[in-house]
């Protein structure tokens, strides 16, 4: 598999992995969400468990969570979501992990324009209500 960019982890995972409620507190993501993440095909790889069935995320899944929150806070569909896990999960990806990323990139830019513009009106009714109230 050809090298994935991923957040760095600055947590230490033991040997052992991370429970998924160690995983749910250091990412955010609810445990059921991570669960779900599982089930959509979200990960890049299945979920190791111990002898007890449990499931132990290791530095590489933690990482790879990370950037899947950072994905979706950005507004990034779970359909586009699980194709970008499709695509690092085969070598050869890099130019369709581009143009996803691309079009994702200037998604996000476009609501960073729409944000700012609502912004400067909510600034400018806050002078007009200042100016009025003094």
């Amino acid at each position: 598999m050809s090298e994935v960019l991923l957040p760095e982890v600055t947590v230490e995972v033991p040997p052992e992995g991370l429970s998924i409620t160690e995983v749910s507190r250091l990412t955010g993501v609810g445990v059921e969400a991570l669960r779900y993440y599982e089930r959509e095909g979200l990960l890049l790889d299945p979920t190791p468990r111990d002898s007890g069935g449990r499931r132990r995320y290791h530095e590489g899944d933690l990482a790879w969570i990370c950037g899947l929150v950072m994905l979706r806070e950005t507004g990034m569909s779970i359909a586009d979501m699980r194709r970008m896990a499709d695509l690092c999960r085969r070598d050869g990806t890099e130019k369709e992990r581009l143009e996803l990323l691309t079009r994702h990139r200037e998604r996000v830019l476009a609501e960073v324009r729409r944000t700012q513009r609502h912004l400067r009106a909510i600034e400018a009714k806050i002078t007009r209500y200042e100016a009025s109230s003094t």
